[in-house]
């Protein structure tokens, strides 16, 4: 299995990682287009406000990245598959982020094997 040194993956990953780890919704928040779309299996979410919503309430679970399994990354696109801790219990974490004027413009995430 690839180990990944994060700091040298995409700038934006990186920020979003330091966001969650530090969990500052104000800082994840940067990261996103005021037209931002985050879908999940829950549904979409869809605007930076509905967008501020979800993660204010993920952000309670106090998510922390246990092991990046794999990452995938083109010009605009990064692709994921993650080990994460929500309130101390590891959960398979996946998902897509694609990204516009060095920002979070459209995501998938999800959880489960």
């Amino acid at each position: 299995m690839a180990k990944y040194d994060i700091s040298a993956l995409h700038p934006v990953f990186v920020r979003q990682m330091d966001a969650l780890a530090a969990l500052d919704i104000e800082a994840v928040m940067k990261n996103y287009t005021d037209d931002a779309v985050l879908v999940r299996f829950e549904g979409a979410s869809v605007g930076i406000e509905a967008v501020r919503e979800t993660f204010t309430g993920y952000l309670t679970l106090k998510p922390s990245l246990v092991e990046l399994q794999e990452y995938i990354e083109t010009d605009d696109t990064i692709f994921y598959r993650a080990i994460m801790n929500l309130n101390g219990a590891p959960e398979h974490a996946f998902g897509t982020l694609i990204v516009r004027d060095g920002r979070i413009w459209r995501q998938t995430a999800g959880f489960g094997s």
